[in-house]
């Protein structure tokens, strides 16, 4: 039966983060549908495992990340017992792993999420993107892995994120013409600089929005076409002095930017 909205159960013995993307990455299949959905993380036992099916019988979807033997066999068995639509996202690859491995996995929830060194650059990471965003501290520019600059609401700070979930230590730079840059951004190898451009009408709705969002008119001169001319000509001037690669993130989502970013580094 048609319906516009669907609940999907994220059941997992870890934090459940890859089961949401993964119902994330589907929802976004049927928008503007409506997928809700449920975490239930940290799954243990086989009672845990028969909650979420109850909370799923009346009409839910369960997808679930468990890569404990006996809790995934009780999911599946459960649900097929009970009628309820289950998809078990890592079993079947784990078990195609263990016969080309030819031994079995190691059946530890939670190993993508341990402390180890690789977890600990990313916090570290995350801390430089919020130390030095928008140039509050000009010295992370020399610093940085990557650095990146453009005008207002090109996706700085969250690029900056995203790549310092991957291990990059992130300094981004704002471009206004009132302002003159950083003469660190001169003196940093143009190759670890990144622009960012947009173009003007996407730029426009974007800043539009963003007044909208703080109860301010959109008429302000921050969203007038005109000045939007301005700042993007006056940053590809700087740009073009600073010699680095320039990248358009018109209509691009930040993941895809990321992506690109990381190609021009060889890091993908």
């Amino acid at each position: 039966m048609a319906r516009d909205s669907v609940t999907v159960y994220v059941a997992s013995d870890s934090a459940g983060d890859t089961g949401e993307q993964a119902v994330r990455a589907a929802a976004a299949q049927f928008h503007p549908l409506q997928v809700h959905i449920r975490r239930i993380g940290f799954i243990q036992t086989v009672e845990a495992i028969d909650s979420v099916l109850d909370m799923a019988a009346s009409d839910g979807i369960v997808l679930y990340t468990l890569v404990i033997p006996e809790l995934r066999e009780r999911m599946a068995k459960q649900a097929a017992a009970r009628g309820i639509p289950a998809v078990d996202l890592l079993g079947p690859l784990i078990e195609q792993m263990e016969r080309r491995f030819g031994r079995p996995s190691r059946h530890e929830p939670g190993l993508n999420h341990v402390l180890d060194a690789g977890y600990f650059r990313k916090v570290e990471a995350v801390e430089f993107a919020v130390r030095y965003d928008d140039a509050r501290d000009v010295t992370g520019i020399c610093k940085a892995d990557i650095v990146l600059t453009g005008v207002s609401r090109t996706s700085k700070t969250p690029l900056s994120m995203v790549l310092a979930h991957k291990t990059f230590k992130v300094a981004n730079v704002p471009l206004v013409p009132e302002l003159a840059p950083p003469k660190e951004l001169f003196q940093v190898d143009p190759r670890k600089v990144i622009g960012l451009t947009i173009r003007t009408d996407a730029l426009n709705a974007i800043r539009k929005e963003r007044l909208k969002a703080l109860g301010l008119p959109d008429t302000a001169s921050y969203a007038t076409m005109e000045r939007i001319e301005q700042e993007l000509e006056y940053a590809h001037r700087i740009m073009k002095q600073i010699g680095c690669v320039i990248i358009d993130v018109s209509n691009k989502a930040v993941e895809e930017t990321a992506s690109l970013i990381l190609e021009h580094f060889n890091y993908a």
